[in-house]
């Protein structure tokens, strides 16, 4: 029983080592970040060093709910973050829908050309990204060009000035950069699926949307609840990149999302101790959200993602 117990024990130990290398990648690019948490505590100004700069205790926490300027643009960027994070959610169903269109391809090499299109734009970067939307939408662009040829207008129009319907346009290139890659899960989940649920549907005459509705859809739901929840908890971090470099005068107010203004705030701004404090508070709404949908899975599906 000894030789047993101390094998278990030398078993489990050489599975601690396996991991120990990520546990350490995890400490020192997660949790070491952290500390710069501090700075919220000081009146900092780069390039002075830490050390010479003044604590201010919780006066920049105080700022945020003291200042009516910050109080406005702080109600807008969160409203700028919750519109785009809520067209994502309102639309997590896409990439289920289109994985299910991709499996019912029965050409095997248009269904293959068709994701290997779709999954490709989820490896440029956003700078490309704009590149191309600033050579198709400019005010020289293709679009307008080709407008402007057939007469239907006189003087170009400003599409990526335009501030109306930003939080549109942002999701449209969100969904044509992600779509295709964000199917590939879903796609597997359809391949996991057992070949005598198929067999049974067929036996019993089942049509093709029968299929789709009683055997395959039910099949991806659990993926899909996950990765729902998932994204839920992620509410506010919707990103940087994107907004960043599609930015611009004319629609600034409306672009803004929390991690942006953030960004602009300590760069652009020169207030880095304000926005630490604000990245500190959504860091911690975050860990709520996390809990708390981590929390309504378990009391509804009786599993947590956690």
């Amino acid at each position: 029983m000894r030789i047993r117990e101390y094998s278990t024990k030398g078993i489990s130990f050489r599975k601690f080592l396996y991991i120990l290398p990520f546990m350490l990648l995890l400490a020192v690019f997660a949790y070491y970040p952290l500390y710069g948490w501090v700075y919220a505590f000081f009146d900092y100004s780069p390039p002075i060093p830490l050390s010479k700069s003044p604590f201010v205790g919780l006066q920049w926490f105080r700022s945020l709910i003291e200042n009516q300027v910050k109080i406005d643009q702080l109600l807008q960027v969160i409203k700028n973050t919750f519109g785009m994070s809520g067209l994502g959610l309102l639309f997590s169903w896409l990439p289920m829908i289109f994985a299910i269109f991709l499996n019912e391809i029965k050409a095997v090499r248009f269904r293959k050309f068709v994701q290997t299109v779709t999954t490709l734009p989820n490896f440029i970067s956003w700078v490309l990204v704009y590149s191309l939307a600033f050579s198709m939408f400019s005010s020289e662009g293709i679009v307008n060009g080709l407008l402007k040829q057939l007469g239907l207008i006189d003087s170009p129009i400003l599409f990526l000035q335009n501030s109306d319907h930003v939080w549109i346009t942002m999701w449209l290139w969100t969904i044509w950069k992600t779509l295709g890659w964000s199917a590939i899960l879903y796609i597997a989940a359809i391949t996991g699926i057992d070949d005598s649920l198929y067999e049974a549907a067929h036996v019993d005459g089942a049509t093709r949307m029968q299929v789709i509705w009683n055997v395959i859809l039910p099949s991806m739901l659990p993926t899909y609840f996950v990765l729902l929840m998932l994204q839920i908890a992620s509410f506010l971090n919707n990103g940087l990149e994107q907004y960043f470099v599609f930015q611009n005068a004319f629609n600034k107010e409306n672009i803004q999302v929390l991690d942006l203004y953030v960004y602009n705030l300590a760069m652009g701004g020169g207030s880095y101790s304000v926005s630490v404090a604000i990245s500190m508070l959504k860091s911690l709404i975050s860990v709520v959200l996390l809990f708390s949908v981590n929390g309504f899975s378990k009391l509804l599906r009786g599993e947590s993602i956690v």
